[in-house]
């Protein structure tokens, strides 16, 4: 079951030559019991899109429906205001009210519903007790820590079971390491509570772990989407590529193409990798690996490189060795840390994506 529908949405700032678009046909589903990230840089569309859906922002053309219900319909000019809605919103500041309890801060909005006491009672005290804040209702929010705090506006919005729950960046407050913690707990409780989610980061990692689907959005337009297997493992720009993971970029140019692969050629070195997009033979082309994918080899062979290292970093789990000759700056990761002097490092061909240059902007 469809729970969101938009529809080659429009929306611009400002008029006649002043007009800034920032969304320029955006069209997207949410189902039932399903998360999906909107994903990208800043600037790129993914908070206006969000604060459209909630009502929150005015487009200028196309479609929103939330249950098969029109919500917003630019043709007939037809816009259902936010409070009419019934979504469940969770923002970047939590907006939690100070001077109230976290038991009462929950039961505001059904308050706003009219809802009466005893129907407010057993669902804020059911909302708190599956985030685990039932012990903490008497609590005002200065006594909590941050991702208790968090814990609070997620129960605030799910109180009174909203269709669709909308969060902007619902982790971008914690320290890294429970951010980390968070989003394990808030992928848990999604899929416990099989909610329908949007929820705004420009973390991919972030992205990737609690999502089912991604869109990748870019100035306003969807770059990408899929699931985070796809996104991650079969990008179909540099744009993607380059967003979703950490990457070697090695630019060149277009020696050969054939049956799906290109060869990637610079002052004395050629590597092969899967052709992206539309290349020829002459013209530039980027080509890109993710870290991990790299290997420190023994010796000469298929697509490999003679490099000499420049340092060895020690990450925790791991080491991080970066390689530089000339243009070429190759990283890569690796058990232990490394001799001084040049190394072999493979780039195997299957996982070299070989883009060209235009796909860059």
């Amino acid at each position: 079951m469809i729970k969101l529908n938009v529809e080659d949405l429009h929306l611009s700032y400002g008029s006649g030559d002043a007009t800034n678009a920032i969304l320029k046909g955006v069209s997207m589903q949410l189902k039932r019991g399903e998360v999906v990230s909107l994903l990208g840089p800043s600037g790129s569309g993914k908070t206006t899109l969000l604060r459209a859906v909630a009502g929150l922002e005015a487009p200028h053309k196309g479609r929103i429906r939330i249950d098969d219900k029109a919500v917003f319909d630019g043709a007939t000019g037809f816009e259902l205001p936010a409070e009419k809605r019934n979504l469940g919103l969770v923002f970047q500041s939590y907006a939690l009210w100070p001077h109230k309890t976290v038991f009462d801060n929950v039961a505001y909005g059904l308050k706003l519903r009219k809802a009466s006491s005893s129907e407010i009672a057993p669902k804020v005290t059911s909302a708190l007790k599956n985030l685990g804040l039932g012990h903490l209702g008497d609590r005002f929010p200065h006594q909590l820590s941050g991702g208790q705090q968090q814990r609070v506006a997620i129960a605030r919005a799910l109180v009174y079971n909203p269709p669709v729950i909308l969060m902007d960046e619902p982790l971008s407050n914690l320290d890294a390491k429970l951010r980390e913690e968070a989003r394990a707990w808030l992928r848990e409780l999604i899929l416990e509570l099989e909610l329908s989610a949007l929820v705004v980061t420009h973390d991919q990692g972030e992205a990737m772990a609690m999502s089912d689907r991604i869109l990748l959005l870019s100035e306003g337009r969807i770059e990408q989407q899929g699931t985070p297997q796809e996104m991650y493992g079969n990008p179909q720009t540099l744009f993607t590529a380059d967003f979703m993971g950490s990457n070697n970029r090695i630019a060149g140019e277009v020696a050969e193409v054939s049956n799906g692969m290109a060869v990637l050629a610079g002052a004395g070195w050629k590597l092969r990798g899967q052709a992206r997009g539309s290349l020829k033979s002459g013209a530039k082309c980027t080509g890109m690996i993710r870290l991990e994918r790299v290997r420190v080899a023994e010796g000469p062979g298929d697509n490999r490189l003679r490099l000499p290292l420049v340092t060895s970093m020690f990450l925790g789990d791991r080491w991080e060795h970066l390689f530089h000759h000339d243009s070429i700056r190759v990283r890569a990761f690796g058990p232990t840390p490394l001799a001084s002097g040049e190394h072999w490092v493979e780039l195997a061909p299957e996982d070299v994506w070989v883009f060209p240059e235009k796909a860059a902007a």
